[in-house]
């Protein structure tokens, strides 16, 4: 047996196993088997934890929609940028704040495709189907 190794610490086999467990829960008087199946139990995959709690804290839309930020202060241009931001995405369709009613008017006229076209280029058409501006 190599150096620092225990005759309990090797491999264990089916019915060698539980004949040490019969000895052991002699030896202390209690059985802990069960619980220790129970702490088992409820020991998760660390990945799987951090999987399901960023979805519950819905990190990947905060993300998408920084990204989207990100994108139209690069892509769109800046004078459009000055006096419009995106503030989400819901269900395909993109809200945009513009910050008066003239640039609403401006935007929604002759700039909406060009803005609709550059973010369906960047994200695909699955993600930005629509675009809604709004005064805000």
């Amino acid at each position: 047996m190599p150096p620092g190794k225990h005759f309990n610490q090797t491999k264990k086999a089916g019915p060698a196993a539980n004949a040490r467990r019969r000895v052991l829960a002699q030896w202390r008087g209690v059985d802990l088997e069960p619980a220790e199946k129970a702490r088992a139990i409820r020991a998760r995959d660390a990945g799987k934890v951090v999987a399901s709690l960023l979805g519950d804290l819905k990190m990947d839309s905060r993300r998408a929609e920084i990204e989207i930020v990100k994108v139209w202060n690069s892509a769109i241009d800046p004078v459009i940028v000055a006096h419009a931001q995106p503030a989400g995405v819901n269900k395909g369709t993109l809200f945009v704040n513009v910050d008066s009613n003239t640039w609403l008017s401006e935007i929604v006229r002759y700039r909406r495709k060009e803005i609709l076209d550059r973010l369906q280029h960047s994200f695909g058409k699955n993600v930005i189907q629509r675009i809604s501006f709004r005064v805000g």
